[in-house]
C-alpha cells in the first residue's frame, strides 16, 4: 500500500488517480500528525512525502518513521515544488529519504520509481520471512538435536540395565554401541559374534533387511567364550524411524538355549505320546468293532427269547385264560413289560451303532418326511392328529440317521399329546447365517433351522438339559410308555452331522424341538 502524505488536497488527488490506474493501494494523510498515526496501524510500501507542511514538516516526520521498526523497510519519497536546492535535498536523504524529487514530475518516471520500490519492499519482506523461517528451523533442529542427543543416552542406559546383549547399529549396518554382555560372546564391539556353521546364512538375510529397512528376527547359536558352546539366541534387530528415514537399528541377542532344548524334548516326548496314542486308538477302534459285534449278538440273543415269551403269553391268554380276567389282566402286563424290554434292547443297539461313520449325501427332505410319514400314518389316524408340513431344503446328511431324527420328535409329537386334544405337529425350516440357534434369517446363508413343533404337554425348560441325557424321563412310564433314548440318540445323530439340538417349551403349552444343521458338509 502506498501513503501520500501532503497538506493539500489539489496535491494529492492527481497522485492518487495516477496510482490506482496503476493497480496501486493508496492511502492518504493531510498532515505529519495524521501520517505517523497510520504508520503505526498499518504496512505501506512507500510513503511520498510532501517537504512543506505546516507544523511538522516532511523532514520531521522522515525523522520519526525512521525510528519505527515496523517501517524499516519503507521507502520514503520526497515531492516538493518549493524546496529544489541542493541543500533541501541532501537533506531529504540524511533525514531517511530514499529519492527526492523536484514538480513538476514526470508521472511515467514516478510510478517507474513507485514500482521498483514497491517491488523492493515485497522483496526485504519475504527475505525476512525466509530469515524468520530459517531461525525457526534451526532452533527446530537444535532442539531436536539435543532431544535425539537426549533419547539416545536413555537408549544406551535401557540397554546396560537388559538381561540380553544388546546393540546398535547405524544406517549404514556399522555396530555404534553395544552393552556389557556382548563381550562374552564377541571381544570385538564393532564385529558380530562367532556364529554357528550352519546359520551363516543370517549375515545375508540381515543385510537383505537392512537394505529394504525392514525388521529382522531368526534364531542362530552362538559360541560362548568361556564354555566354547554354541548356545541359542533370538536376534531381533528394529529400525528407529524419524521424518527423514531409518536413524540407527536397535537389536537384541535374547539367549532361548534352556527353553530351545526344552522345546525339543518337548517335541521328542509328545511324538513318543502320539505313537502310544495311535496304538491306543487303534486298540480302541479294535475294541469298539467288537464291542459293536458283542452287542449285536447280545441284543439278537436277548430279543429271541423275548419274542418267544410273547409269543407264548398270546397264546396262553387267547386260549387258556377265556373268561379268567383277573389272569388275563397280570398276563397282559407281562406282555407289555416284554414289549418295553424289546423295545429298550432296539433302542440300545441302535445307540450303540451311532458311533460307526456315515456317508453324507444330497438328501430331499421333503421326500424322506413323505416317507416317514406313511410309516405313522396309523397313529397319526388313531389320534387324529394333524401334520402340516412346509417345504425343506436339499442338505447333506446321513439319511438314516437324520430319519432317526425326525422320527424320535415325531413318535414324541403324537405319545405326549394332552388326552383332551389332537396333536397337531408342525415342521418348518428356513436358511440362517450362523451356526446357532437363535441365528438371524438369511436367504442365502449357509445352515438350515429346522423347527419340530407340537401342542402337547410341554415340560418345565429348567429340565431342558436332562432330556438328551440317556435314560432320563421327565414323565412316569405308566402314564406314557419309552426308554428314555430316542431324544440321546436324536442329539447323537445332530452331532453327528456338525449342527446343533435345543427345545423351547412349557408345560401345558407344547413343544418346539429346534435343529441347526449345515447345507454343505465339509467332509463329504
Amino acid at each position: 500500500m502506498i501513503l501520500i502524505v501532503d497538506d493539500r488536497v489539489e496535491n494529492i488527488l492527481p497522485l492518487k488517480k495516477i496510482l490506482e490506474l496503476h493497480q496501486f493501494e493508496v492511502d492518504t494523510a493531510l498532515s505529519g500528525e495524521e501520517a505517523l498515526k497510520k504508520v503505526l496501524k498499518n504496512n505501506y510500501s512507500v510513503i511520498i512525502l510532501d517537504v512543506q507542511m505546516p507544523g511538522m514538516d516532511g523532514f520531521e516526520v522522515a525523522h520519526a518513521i525512521a525510528g519505527f521498526s515496523k517501517a524499516k523497510d519503507t521507502s520514503i519519497l520526497f515531492l516538493s515544488a518549493v524546496s529544489k536546492e541542493k541543500k533541501f535535498i541532501a537533506k531529504g536523504y540524511t533525514s531517511g529519504g530514499i529519492d527526492y524529487l523536484t514538480k513538476p514530475v514526470d508521472p511515467d518516471i514516478l510510478v517507474l520509481k513507485i514500482k521498483t520500490f514497491t517491488r523492493l519492499y515485497e522483496q526485504q519482506q519475504e527475505l525476512r520471512a525466509i530469515q524468520h523461517s530459517l531461525r525457526k528451523e534451526i532452533e527446530v533442529r537444535k532442539k531436536a538435536q539435543e532431544e535425539l542427543a537426549e533419547r539416545i543416552q536413555e537408549l544406551r542406559s535401557v540397554l546396560e540395565s537388559l538381561p540380553q546383549m544388546a546393540f546398535t547399529v547405524t544406517s549404514d549396518g556399522r555396530i555404534e554401541y553395544v552393552n556389557e554382555h556382548w563381550y562374552r560372546y564377541s571381544t570385538d564391539p564393532t564385529a558380530f559374534p562367532e556364529t554357528h556353521p550352519d546359520d551363516e546364512a543370517a549375515c545375508a538375510e540381515w543385510k537383505r533387511s537392512l537394505e529394504q529397512g525392514v525388521e529382522y528376527s531368526r534364531e542362530m547359536r552362538l559360541k560362548d567364550l568361556q564354555t566354547q558352546d554354541y548356545r541359542y539366541h533370538l536376534l531381533r534387530v528394529v529400525p528407529i524411524r524419524q521424518p527423514e528415514g531409518i536413524v540407527r537399528w536397535v537389536g537384541t541377542f535374547s539367549d532361548i538355549d534352556l527353553q530351545k532344548k526344552a522345546a525339543e524334548h518337548l517335541e521328542r516326548q509328545v511324538e513318543l505320546r502320539t505313537g502310544e496314542l495311535l496304538a491306543k486308538n487303534l486298540e480302541l477302534e479294535r475294541t469298539n468293532h467288537e464291542l459293536q459285534q458283542f452287542t449285536w449278538v447280545v441284543s439278537h440273543d436277548l430279543k429271541e427269547p423275548l419274542r418267544k415269551i410273547q409269543l407264548l403269553n398270546d397264546f396262553i391268554r387267547d386260549k387258556y385264560l377265556d373268561g379268567n380276567s383277573e389272569a388275563v389282566t397280570y398276563l397282559n402286563r407281562s406282555i407289555r413289560s416284554s414289549a418295553r424290554m424289546s423295545q429298550l434292547i432296539n433302542d440300545l443297539l441302535s445307540y450303540s451303532q451311532l458311533s460307526t461313520p456315515g456317508q453324507f449325501q444330497l438328501t430331499d427332505l421333503n421326500a424322506l418326511l413323505d416317507d416317514l410319514l406313511a410309516d405313522f400314518d396309523e397313529q397319526i389316524r388313531g389320534k387324529q392328529a394333524v401334520v402340516r408340513v412346509e417345504p425343506l431344503p436339499v442338505i447333506d446328511t446321513i439319511p438314516g440317521r437324520i430319519r432317526q431324527v425326525f422320527q424320535n420328535l415325531i413318535s414324541n409329537a403324537l405319545k405326549f399329546s394332552r388326552p383332551d386334544q389332537a396333536p397337531e405337529i408342525g415342521i418348518s425350516a428356513e436358511r440362517v447365517a450362523r451356526k446357532e440357534i437363535g441365528s438371524p434369517p438369511a436367504p442365502d446363508g449357509p445352515f438350515c433351522r429346522i423347527v419340530v413343533s407340537d401342542n402337547g404337554i410341554g415340560f418345565d425348560e429348567k429340565f431342558l438339559d436332562r432330556i438328551f441325557v440317556i435314560f432320563q424321563r421327565l414323565n412316569d412310564q405308566a402314564s406314557y410308555e419309552g426308554t428314555g433314548i430316542g431324544l440321546a440318540i436324536a442329539k447323537k445323530n445332530i452331532e453327528k452331522h456338525n449342527g446343533l439340538i435345543s427345545a423351547r417349551s412349557r408345560v401345558g403349552e407344547g413343544t418346539r424341538f429346534i435343529l441347526v444343521l449345515p447345507v454343505h458338509q465339509p467332509n463329504r
